[in-house]
């Protein structure tokens, strides 16, 4: 019985992990998201490659729409759990 309740508060500590490790990433992509919008229309937005230290000068409208896009699935995510 105590090996069952231990697994089951494992089980607690680490999907309360994830949810503060997602929660933190909602208030950084929310940031992204504000800063974003914020910026005047011919400011130059550039974007990170993935596992790189390279940038690209990328859109400014598909860099905020994608951060939305991504926010939403993160607070989804989130949600569901």
């Amino acid at each position: 019985m105590s090996s069952k309740c231990q697994d089951n508060n494992d089980n607690f500590e680490e999907q309360s992990t994830v949810k503060e490790e997602l929660n933190r990433k909602i208030k950084e992509q929310k940031v992204v998201v504000d800063e974003l919008s914020n910026l005047r229309k011919n400011r130059k937005v550039y974007i990170q490659q993935r596992n790189s230290n390279i940038f690209f000068l990328a859109d400014r409208g598909q860099t905020l729409s994608s951060s939305k896009q991504e926010l939403d699935y993160m607070k989804k995510e989130l949600q569901d759990m």
